[in-house]
């Protein structure tokens, strides 16, 4: 029996409702095509910000969709994505994007990449002139689909203080790599560079929470708590490790760096502070990379699939630091998460709900999300 599961509980439950996931899908891509978006460019879009309600990365989900109906209204995003093959190898491309939506660009690269490592072994594709495209794992997940391993990263805006420095320089910079597995779920990992993405930030201060200590800088290089004076003021969120050197700050502020320059130096997308945001007037130019490894290219497949199962076990049988600690694979909470969500339903947050209710008000879309329950 599936193990009911939610790697972000609705806390208070009385502030969510619980909506189906099929009907919050078909919404935002009814949204999205409102605005001369092509019916499959939305739903992959639709798709991409609920697989992040669904995984409980609420950061990324459905309470970005005014991101991206602002970035088309005001012209920074081209509703109607071109993906273009600048120069090419049996093995590589360079994609330029046209400034179109994010996730289809980066959605088509991705099976550019997966048609050339079943070619070659190995591929490589970077791309330029993008935009926000959610969660990074959502497309290491489409090599994993076909036995292959994906390697995925983005830069963003400037949002982070690089190391020993204030104000926003660096991009939240993500990371994510995918593992096929004999059984579900499948490996995963998928970070931001950052200890938060600025998303989290965005989630708290819709709910009308404090952030915890250590996220976040005022402009003035001050630890600030409050989500809507970090917003409001263009504070900057920590590197991965926190302030300074002590526990490897450092460390999140050279990963980022090393996605800037895969990202943004070598594609020739912007990178640090000229990258923009995407309801910017001025378009964003988002770089991404990819990488795939057709695994039965290097080993046997059904060899690693054997073997990174008993990985997995290794990794469970671990000696626990106490009775009551669980140690979990990259990816498996998200799993989980996403496969009790699909039965239940996903808690969204009753301003969260308003605000995507109100878009599509706005834009003349009816509201046909299906609440499940009044209160998660």
């Amino acid at each position: 029996m599936l193990r009911i599961y939610e790697k972000t509980p609705p806390v208070p439950p009385e502030e969510f409702v619980r909506v189906e996931w099929v009907s919050l899908k078909e919404y935002v891509a009814d949204v999205l095509s409102s605005l001369k978006v092509p019916r499959e460019h939305a739903e992959i879009v639709a798709d991409v910000l609920v697989t992040a309600d669904l995984m409980g990365i609420e950061s990324h989900g459905v309470q970005r969709l005014r991101r991206y109906t602002v970035g088309i209204q005001v012209g920074s995003v081209n509703p109607k994505t071109e993906v273009n093959i600048v120069k090419e190898t049996a093995s590589t491309a360079l994609v330029d994007g046209g400034s179109g939506l994010g996730q289809v660009i980066a959605y088509n690269a991705m099976k550019i990449a997966i048609e050339k490592a079943g070619k070659t072994g190995v591929s490589a594709v970077g791309v330029r002139n993008s935009h926000h495209f959610g969660i990074a794992g959502y497309y290491a997940l489409q090599a994993v689909k076909r036995n292959m391993i994906g390697i995925v990263m983005t830069n963003s805006e400037a949002l982070v203080s690089y190391t020993h420095t204030v104000g926003r320089n660096m991009g939240t910079n993500p990371i994510a790599v995918g593992f096929p597995t004999k059984n579900p779920p499948p490996v995963l990992f998928d970070a931001a560079t950052s200890v938060v993405p600025i998303g989290k930030i965005e989630v708290y201060a819709k709910e009308g929470k404090k952030i915890p200590p250590g996220w976040a800088l005022s402009p003035e290089g001050k630890i600030e708590e409050d989500p809507k004076e970090v917003l409001a003021r263009k504070g900057s969120v920590l590197p991965l490790g926190g302030l300074g050197e002590d526990f490897g700050g450092h460390k999140g502020a050279g990963l980022a760096l090393v996605v800037d320059v895969l990202c943004g130096v070598l594609t020739g997308a912007n990178y640090g502070i000229f990258v923009k945001h995407t309801t910017d007037k001025e378009r964003a130019n988002v770089g991404h990379f990819m990488m795939v490894i057709d695994v039965d290219k290097i080993s046997s497949l059904d060899f690693f699939l054997e073997k990174i199962e008993k990985y997995k076990e290794y990794i469970k049988s671990l000696r626990r630091i106490s009775e009551n600690a669980e140690v979990w694979i990259p990816g498996e909470k998200a799993w989980l998460t996403m496969e009790t969500r699909k039965r239940i339903g996903i808690p969204v947050h009753k301003n969260i709900l308003k605000e995507i209710k109100d878009e599509g008000e706005k834009l003349g879309v009816e509201f046909k999300v299906k609440i499940l329950k009044e209160t998660a």
